[in-house]
């Protein structure tokens, strides 16, 4: 591990990345270019001490999930994500089915989306990146450990993670999720991580294990979803899905229509999440 090099190169992509391309505010009294450290480590998911230290030099040597999330919240492309990875003494990924390096244009899209929930997930169900309004709408996924970032796996192993559905709608969300994932797993015979999942979900969710043996199989596409959010109340919402090239990697936007409840609700919900995001 290159510590000084590793050093050096973060805070040049730190600073040349200015907080409206990443979804942030500007905000008063910003005397130097670029993010500050404690937004990088917000991005990241991680402690701004923890960050600072890798910026000086004398961090320990951070895991490959963490730089993972550090190349997503600076924003690298492939060429660099790779060199942070060299720098820190580890092999970058290679030819990983559901990457989980998020392609620099899907993020360029998300950032760009400051008024309506959007996030990143691969095809796993692991949530890579979301904007401010998403967090706002259903948490923060970085706050959670590594594991508990995958939308399925939380979906049949932890209650809260209903909670935020209309009782109705969560059977007919257990079926989709069981679906999708399965039509995956079709795609990626090969992927050990996948078939671990599904694996642990069976030996752990009775219910996940008869979906999954009622054997249905569904690409999740667009949709409408409903959301009980603690302070906003019911939201309705069009959930459109655009697909990478590859397909590993999806864009979920939630829009609410015109004119409608949903809509105004949507609108205080990005008060209050813009408000958070602030004082953070």
């Amino acid at each position: 591990m290159d510590r000084s090099e590793l050093a050096d190169f973060l805070r040049h992509c730190r600073t040349r990345l200015a907080p409206a391309a990443v979804g942030l505010p500007h905000g008063p009294r910003r005397r130097t270019p670029g993010l500050r450290r404690e937004e990088v480590a917000q991005l990241a998911g991680m402690s701004t001490d923890h960050y600072t230290r890798l910026e000086q030099a004398r961090g320990s040597r951070p895991s490959r999930q963490m730089l993972a999330a550090v190349a997503r919240a600076l924003r690298l492309a492939g060429d660099e994500r790779d060199h942070l990875f060299h720098l820190a003494g580890e092999e970058p990924p290679r030819d990983r089915p559901a990457t989980e390096h998020v392609r620099p244009g899907l993020l360029l899209v998300l950032d760009r989306l400051t008024d309506t929930p959007a996030q990143v997930v691969n095809d796993r169900g692991d949530i890579l990146a979301q904007n401010a309004m998403a967090k706002a709408l259903n948490g923060d996924a970085s706050a959670r450990p590594e594991a508990e970032r995958n939308v399925v796996w939380r979906y049949f192993t932890d209650p809260s993670a209903r909670e935020i559905f209309p009782a109705e709608d969560r059977d007919g969300g257990a079926r989709a999720a069981v679906a999708d994932l399965r039509a995956t797993l079709a795609r990626r015979a090969d992927d050990a991580r996948l078939a671990g999942l599904v694996r642990r979900l069976r030996a752990r969710s009775e219910e996940f294990a008869a979906l999954w043996d009622a054997h249905n199989v569904a690409v999740r596409r667009s949709d409408v979803k409903r959301f009980l959010h603690p302070v906003v109340g019911l939201l309705e919402l069009d959930c459109e899905v655009l697909l990478s090239p590859e397909h590993d990697q999806r864009l979920v936007v939630y829009t609410a229509r015109p004119g409608s409840e949903s809509y105004e609700r949507l609108e205080l919900l990005r008060v209050i999440g813009l408000q958070d995001l602030t004082r953070a």
